[in-house]
């Protein structure tokens, strides 16, 4: 297969390239666009308001040129720690929840899509739910998965084997996962958060702990291609 045959997928709100490293290593062609200047993020790269690019590669008929669309809006509206911990003790500001108009650009394009959240209270619905313990990794992070005109199945969940390392509520505990987001308690280093999610372009902390592990996507990739093989064949 020659690189203008490979799928290609438009990575929005791409960060540091976790989820456009899944889906090189899954066989598609990436290109990027993100609002904040991401100069390690390592494929092609639009800097720009995600949902304006969007709309701007629809106006044009430019859309057509990819196969499949991934979006990770921004999630601090509505994720765990947002409606919880920080929530409770008042801490954090307001966030923009972009989930919807996403969705409403997405059903747009006519194309396949994924758009994906952290556990919470974020509108999407669940079709695909993934974990670090799916992968092996040093993380647990999970995610959740809207898939847009294809489907797969979810995977078994295994039992976590055991705690995240660091302080929670006071409580100090050892385990198999680092913590990969804030600062201090026991969260983990830049080199155990690269090593535990598989991410070695970058050493932005703020990065690392925004990331999906390329594992995820990767295997989103590898289940798009093959339910997309299986309608053609």
């Amino acid at each position: 297969m020659t690189a203008n045959d490979r799928p290609r997928v438009l990575d929005l709100f791409s960060c540091s390239g976790g989820a456009g490293k899944g889906y090189e290593d899954a066989g598609f062609e990436v290109d990027g666009c993100d609002i904040a200047d991401r100069p390690r993020y390592p494929f092609a790269y639009h800097r720009g308001d995600a949902l304006e690019y969007l709309a701007h590669l629809i106006t044009t008929g430019e859309i057509d040129r990819y196969t499949l669309v991934h979006a990770s809006p921004p999630c601090q509206a509505k994720n765990t720690l947002t409606v919880g911990t920080n929530a409770s003790r008042g801490w954090g500001g307001t966030h923009v929840d972009l989930v919807a108009p996403t969705r409403e650009l997405l059903d747009a394009t006519g194309l396949p899509y994924v758009m994906e959240q952290p556990n919470g209270r974020a509108a999407i619905r669940k079709d695909l739910s993934l974990c670090g313990e799916m992968f092996q990794l040093g993380v647990l992070r999970h995610r959740n998965f809207e898939l847009g005109r294809w489907a797969t199945l979810q995977p078994i969940h295994p039992r976590h084997r055991g705690y995240v390392r660091g302080h929670r509520h006071g409580v100090h505990r050892d385990g198999p996962y680092v913590a990969a987001y804030g600062n201090g308690g026991g969260k983990a280093t830049v080199p155990e958060m690269q090593h535990a999610m598989g991410i070695t372009w970058t050493d932005v902390r703020e990065e690392l702990t925004e990331a999906i592990p390329p594992a995820y996507t990767r295997f989103i990739g590898n289940a798009f291609l093959t339910a997309r093989q299986e309608v053609f064949a």
